[in-house]
C-alpha cells in the first residue's frame, strides 16, 4: 500500500471526544455529521461506530439519513465494533445474540464492511478455544449473509490475548470471511515482535488499526489502553516496520484503521483531532518509502 492510495477508516474512539470504553456512557457527544465532515476535511475515507452510538444517530437520523450523511460525506468504508460474550452461555449470551442481530441488521443497511468483535477482558474463565473456534464459525456464516468480514481483536488483557491465540480461533473456525484485527497497540503491548506479524496468512487478515503505544505501560494494560495511546510516530513503536510486516505478510487491504484511545487526544476540537490523528498516521507511510528508498 502505498502512500498515494493509503485510505484511512477512523475507529470510534478516534473521533468520539470525551468519551472511553467502558464509561457510564460511550456515545459521542459530538453529532454524527459533525464527526463525518470533520473527518472528510481532514482526508479520512472512511468511519467506524459502536452500536449505541449507531442506534443513538438512528433515533436522531433515521437509518437513511445515516446513510445519507455517510454517502454526503465520502465515508466508502463503514465498520462496527465491539462484539463480546458470542461464545458464552445463559444471560450474557442472550445480550449478546440481540447485539449480533442489530449489528447485522443495521451493518447490512448501511454497508459494513468489518465486525469487529472481541473476548471481554471480565471474563476470568479459562480460554475455551474449541468453543471459540465453534462459535467463531457459526458468527461469521451469520454475518456472511450482509457480506461482511469478522475480525478478532486480539488483547492482551483479555482470553484471546495474542495473534497465536487469534490464530488459533481464526484457522480452526476457516471461515473466508473470518479473521484477526491486527492493532498495534496489541501487537506491540503484547509483546509480538513484528516478524510474527510478517507471518499471519494474508488471508487471515481482516482489518489493521494504526496507533502508538507509549514507552511504559500506564497503570493496568487495560488502563493504559484507554487512556495513554499515543498518536502513530509519537510513541515507542515502529510503525513504519509495522506496515512493512504487514505488506509481507501479503495484506492487500484497501484500507487501513486507526484507533486512537487518548485522555489527552479525545479533548481537542473535533477538527483538531480528525487532522492530528489523520496527519500522523500517514506519516508512517511517507516515513516508510523514505527508509526504503
Amino acid at each position: 500500500m502505498s502512500a498515494k492510495k493509503i485510505e484511512l477508516l477512523a475507529a470510534y474512539w478516534t473521533l468520539a471526544g470525551d468519551v472511553y470504553p467502558c464509561a457510564s456512557n460511550e456515545i459521542s457527544p459530538f453529532p454524527l455529521r459533525d464527526r463525518c465532515e470533520a473527518a472528510s476535511r481532514a482526508g479520512w475515507s472512511g468511519i467506524g461506530l459502536i452500536l449505541d452510538d449507531l442506534e443513538y444517530s438512528i433515533d436522531k437520523y433515521g437509518v437513511s439519513g445515516v446513510k445519507k450523511i455517510l454517502d454526503d460525506t465520502g465515508m466508502k468504508y463503514f465498520e462496527l465494533e465491539i462484539l463480546m460474550d458470542w461464545y458464552f452461555d445463559g444471560e450474557a449470551r442472550v445480550k449478546s445474540d440481540d447485539s449480533r442481530r442489530r449489528f447485522i441488521e443495521l451493518g447490512g443497511e448501511l454497508g459494513m464492511r468489518n465486525l469487529k468483535i472481541g473476548a471481554s477482558p471480565f471474563d476470568k474463565n479459562p480460554a475455551d478455544f474449541a468453543r471459540m473456534t465453534d462459535e467463531f464459525a457459526k458468527l461469521c456464516q451469520d454475518v456472511a449473509t450482509v457480506d461482511s468480514t469478522v475480525a478478532i481483536e486480539f488483547m492482551p488483557f483479555s482470553p484471546i490475548r495474542n495473534i497465536a491465540e487469534a490464530l488459533k480461533v481464526a484457522e480452526g473456525a476457516n471461515q473466508p470471511n473470518g479473521g484477526l484485527m491486527v492493532d498495534h497497540w496489541h501487537v506491540a503491548r503484547g509483546g509480538s515482535p513484528y516478524s510474527e506479524v510478517a507471518q499471519i496468512p494474508a488471508r487471515f487478515i481482516k482489518g489493521v488499526e494504526m496507533d502508538d503505544v507509549g514507552a511504559q505501560v500506564k497503570g493496568s494494560l487495560f488502563d493504559d489502553s484507554t487512556f495513554n495511546r499515543q498518536l502513530c510516530g509519537e510513541g515507542a513503536g515502529d510503525l513504519p516496520a509495522f506496515v512493512d510486516a504487514l505488506e509481507q505478510a501479503g495484506c492487500t487491504l484497501p484500507y487501513y484503521g486507526v484507533e486512537l484511545i487518548s485522555e489527552t487526544h479525545r479533548k481537542f476540537p473535533l477538527d483538531e483531532m480528525a487532522k492530528r490523528a489523520y496527519d500522523t498516521t500517514v506519516a508512517q507511510f511517507s516515513a516508510k518509502s523514505a527508509t526504503s528508498v
